[in-house]
């Protein structure tokens, strides 16, 4: 099988590109992450986050930043700690968080909601620039003291959900997602934060590792996203989770339907055609190629600030799907097709067939003199005398529920409540017992 993909010819620009789709903390986020990750971009990447650090207020990212450019590129002039630049910030820092503090209590004192509301927006605000998220949300969560409209349950959820993003605290998020769908109107302003509430639900997902609802909710996203979620992804990443969420945990009926024929989803994957060619190369049974561009991407998608802790097992179920649907038209296939298909050169499938089987991932057995891989041969006797047997049972368990209340009703140990005329008297069936069996029943429990 042909079809493999090239790995991107300047890693630099794509990921950075593909870093610099977000904006607010979660950028300096990602740039961290790959300069703490990567030892090909980690200088690149820490100077962009060490400049990105000091457009802000975060401190303590920047001698984050810095300390770690310190150690891998100390002659680069970013390497060199501001040092007059952090004790200005702070003290800015301070200065504005006392301002906004005094206002807060004279708002309090002259009790004026609406200014409380804002007043405490504002100092979460300013916590989160800081870097100080357990504060800002805090801040948030006390707006909704003052709450006088709907909107404002919005402002303040969406708030928590940024900040809960970025802890990382996806029970948070999750509730304030639902805590928003429960008041939205159909005004189109409300519409608009839609597919920013889906993008937020998917990425929890994702992250607690519930592939299947992930995928489901990153192809429900409607294409207005856009730069609505930049604070916490961007387009290509609901590309990337979505396609790989979706490859792990459907079957290629599946993909072919609500991926690769979704017309709101085809709008992402057309920016990063690499997971469509993935999609397409499986639902096509071109396993090998499928892994293929997989894997030239791997090296990438290991620098995602979410994607790399997820990649192994997600790489791991494709793979195994893959061996799966390639074995399942045949009998018996012989090993070397299957290294030649599945391993690398000088490589065998041996153990990780061995090890499918033992996890029952694989209804197969591995013929070392023959250097097979046979299917288990099935039973249609037996199969059909476990449904019947399986039958029997429902039968017999029915049976003696019916007769259990039969008994109760002759007992007089039921309830009795008004019934209609169309009911007989114990609500018992004559399709069971017969219709002769059923009328004396009916008859005895009349008398």
């Amino acid at each position: 099988m042909t079809g493999t993909q090239n790995p991107p010819s300047s890693p630099t620009q794509s990921r950075n590109k593909k870093t610099l789709l977000v904006t607010g903390r979660t950028r300096l986020e990602r740039l961290l992450h790959i300069g703490i990750c990567s030892t090909f971009l980690g200088v690149d990447a820490l100077k962009l986050a060490v400049k990105e650090a000091k457009c802000n207020k975060d401190t303590k990212r920047y001698i984050q930043a810095q300390g770690h450019l310190q150690t891998i590129g100390p002659n680069e002039p970013e390497a060199r700690r501001d040092q007059g630049w952090i004790e200005a910030t702070d003290k800015k820092n301070q200065a504005e968080t006392n301002r906004l503090q005094t206002e807060l209590n004279g708002y309090k004192h002259n009790l004026i909601k609406e200014s409380i509301r804002m007043g405490n927006e504002d100092l979460g605000k300013q916590y989160q620039a800081m870097g100080d998220l357990p504060k800002a949300s805090e801040a948030f969560s006390r707006m909704r003291q003052d709450i006088s409209v709907s909107k404002h349950i919005i402002d303040v959820s969406l708030h928590l959900i940024e900040v809960a993003a970025e802890q990382k605290a996806w029970i948070t998020v999750t509730s304030n997602v639902q805590k928003i769908r429960g008041i939205l109107s159909s005004s189109d302003e409300d519409k608009s934060i839609l597919p920013y509430l889906q993008a937020a639900e998917a990425l929890a997902s994702f992250d607690n590792g519930d592939y299947r609802n992930a995928a489901i909710l990153f192809l429900g996203i409607d294409t207005g996203l856009g730069s609505t979620a930049a604070t916490i992804i961007s387009p290509n990443d609901v590309a990337i989770y979505g396609g790989l969420c979706a490859l792990a945990s459907m079957d290629r009926n599946e993909l072919q339907k609500k991926v690769l024929e979704n017309s709101s989803f085809r709008t992402y994957l057309e920016l990063e055609p690499q997971i469509r060619r993935a999609i397409a190369f499986f639902v096509n049974s071109r396993y090998t190629a499928c892994l293929s561009v997989l894997e030239a991407y791997r090296a990438d998608y290991l620098l995602d600030i979410y994607l790399q802790k997820h990649i192994e097992e997600i790489y791991h179920m494709v793979r195994s799907k893959s061996i799966v649907q390639y074995f399942i038209p045949f009998s018996c296939v012989t090993l070397d097709s299957l290294n030649k298909a599945f391993s690398a050169p000088g490589k065998t499938i041996d153990k990780e067939l061995a090890m499918m089987i033992q996890n029952h991932e694989l209804n197969a057995r591995i013929n070392t003199i023959d250097k097979l891989l046979e299917a288990v041969p099935s039973n249609p006797r037996t199969e059909l005398q476990r449904g019947a047997l399986q039958i029997t049972d429902d039968y017999a368990r029915e049976a003696r529920r019916r007769i259990m209340h039969m008994n109760a009703s002759m007992g007089d140990l039921e309830v009795k409540g008004k019934r209609g005329a169309g009911h007989n008297n114990m609500g018992l069936s004559d399709d069971l017992f017969g219709e002769s069996v059923g009328r004396e029943l009916r008859s005895r429990g009349g008398g």
